[in-house]
């Protein structure tokens, strides 16, 4: 459960997240009233105006709602007999609405429409206050989100622009001299028709680097490397020459390059 707190006229008031569902401390709401939260909750619950409405909010909002048990007590709320807490109304009726959290930072949480329900019984000027805090915080939360939102397209923009206009993205037409050169191995044939060179070749370009070729290519990349491979065996299969291999796996990582990327501008080397 992800945790926040309210700071409403000098009461700090916790409240956290579950199922995506934000659930205020009615304890700390109580104690804005009473040193004795607990009890003040309990006199609460023996409301009948309250146990009516928190059968309307589980029945609306919980589908295995108990109704038997709520009517039992319904019944009895408003007798000076009547006593339920918070524990006893969640295990009887399989209520969602109210959780009670042990510990040294638990309590009694309530949804916030019951919270607020709760504010109300306590103080119509403190639900008043809890009410714009409450409001205030998620308006927060709301830029927030649009903040990180936007920062997270920018970033995926930015990198899609910049590996875009990469000379290795959209791999290049090979050459007459990487067409007649003999390779020792096939996965060298692979990255020069990908890559436009050799791994040997990349290592010297890039000593600061550790690792291989390989391991600094995208995803797309990665992706066209394994279809090239099934290619490649198919073609060794059928006694095609490695030269004449190079040439049509060049075209092939050409073609799915472009068709992932979403762009036909290739550049011919040299």
């Amino acid at each position: 459960m992800a945790k926040k707190n309210l700071n409403v006229m000098d009461t700090e008031i916790s409240i956290v997240t579950n199922n995506d569902n934000d659930y205020i401390s009615i304890t700390d709401i109580a104690k804005f009233k009473s040193d004795e939260p607990r009890f003040l909750i309990r006199n609460w619950l023996r409301n009948r105006n309250t146990i009516e409405f928190l059968g309307i909010w589980e029945s609306l909002y919980n589908l295995n709602f108990n109704r038997v048990e709520f009517d039992t007590y319904r019944n009895q709320a408003g007798l000076n007999s009547f006593t339920i807490s918070p524990k006893i109304w969640i295990e009887k009726t399989n209520a969602i609405g109210i959780i009670s959290k042990s510990g040294r930072y638990g309590g009694t949480f309530a949804h916030k429409d019951i919270a607020f329900k709760f504010a109300n019984w306590i103080s119509v000027e403190f639900e008043l206050y809890i009410v714009k805090e409450f409001q205030r915080l998620k308006e927060n939360e709301l830029k927030n989100h649009e903040w990180n939102l936007k920062r997270t397209l920018s970033k995926i923009n930015y990198s899609i622009h910049t590996d875009a206009i990469k000379d290795e993205i959209i791999p290049s037409l090979v050459n007459k001299k990487q067409i007649s050169f003999t390779y020792a191995s096939e996965a060298d044939l692979l990255n020069v028709a990908l890559f436009g060179k050799t791994a040997g070749e990349w290592r010297r370009e890039n000593k600061e680097l550790k690792g291989n070729i390989r391991d600094y290519a995208t995803l797309e990349q990665l992706v066209v490397l394994s279809n090239m491979e099934s290619i490649n065996a198919l073609l060794i299969r059928q006694g095609i020459s490695q030269s004449e291999r190079l040439i049509e796996l060049n075209k092939v990582a050409i073609s799915q390059m472009s068709s992932l990327i979403g762009s036909k501008n290739i550049k011919k080397l040299e």
